[in-house]
């Protein structure tokens, strides 16, 4: 059973300015892979004051189980865009982000996808453009639990 790693929003905020930092391509639009991406879609477009904040749904796990295959829906309008920023939180298998590429590439080829994380294994078959740092157990992330508390 993998250590679970508290993530919380202190360490968050500082992980996405380095992350802003290692950015150094630009894009028109930025897509979230819901629900990891989510805060950090916001915060990216806050930050580079970009409206055209996208999300697309996968569902890749059950709880920490990871299901057999990911399901990519709510695919969003990306005609006008040039170049997206697809954003989530932690790259694990690498099967999420490969399967959205796979979904988005077929239904937009003129768009170029780049992709960042906050946390990324170097055992994922998808290397992310940029990411932050490498987890060393599994991350509870503070838009998972505070709530709970």
């Amino acid at each position: 059973m993998l250590e679970k790693i508290y993530y919380p929003y202190n360490e968050f905020s500082k992980d996405l300015k380095v992350l802003t930092q290692k950015i150094d391509q630009p894009f028109d639009a930025i897509l979230g892979i819901a629900r990891g991406g989510l805060c950090i879609s916001q915060m990216l477009g806050e930050y580079y004051d970009l409206r055209e904040i996208y999300t697309i749904n996968t569902i890749g796990y059950e709880d920490t189980a990871k299901k057999e295959s990911v399901k990519v829906f709510n695919i969003p309008d990306l005609k006008s865009a040039k170049q997206v920023l697809i954003v989530d939180d932690i790259i694990d298998s690498g099967d999420t982000l490969t399967e959205v590429l796979e979904v988005l590439n077929q239904k937009y080829p003129n768009v170029t996808f780049l992709s960042a994380s906050l946390f990324y294994k170097k055992t994922a078959k998808i290397t992310p453009t940029w990411h932050v740092k490498e987890p060393n157990g599994w991350i509870d992330f503070f838009w998972s639990v505070d709530l709970r508390k």
